[in-house]
């Protein structure tokens, strides 16, 4: 079953990758550049996964998933980061936020697609 995933990224190659690789097994994908507009694009639309990356301008990854978890709409919304960091305290702060998961870069496209399978049931 299709999905609508948010990706949010500010890079524009790793959006893209995560985009052709989810776009491919069937998913509806929307792009936001930074957190600020991953929340407007949240609040805006009807997502059934949210993809996030952690170190970007104007909202990271932890301050989205704080900022969103405040709005009606995040429930029951699976959030997974996606970043090149590791480290468990950033991973503790995150599930405390609210997110779901936790992918480090450079990822797998199965590895992805069997995330948002767990998460989503897609």
């Amino acid at each position: 079953m299709s999905k609508t995933i948010l990706t949010i990224d500010d890079s524009a190659s790793i959006r893209q990758m995560v985009a052709m690789t989810l776009s491919s097994a069937g998913h509806k994908v929307i792009e936001a550049v930074d957190g600020a507009d991953g929340y407007a694009k949240a609040t805006t639309n009807t997502v059934d996964v949210i993809i996030t990356d952690l170190n970007m301008p104007n909202l990271n990854g932890i301050e989205f998933i704080r900022k969103y978890r405040t709005h009606p709409s995040s429930r029951g919304i699976p959030i997974i980061l996606l970043t090149t960091e590791s480290d468990d305290e950033l991973k503790r702060q995150a599930k405390e936020a609210g997110a779901t998961g936790w992918i480090v870069k450079p990822f797998k496209q199965d590895q992805l697609l069997a995330v948002i399978k767990k998460v989503a049931g897609a």
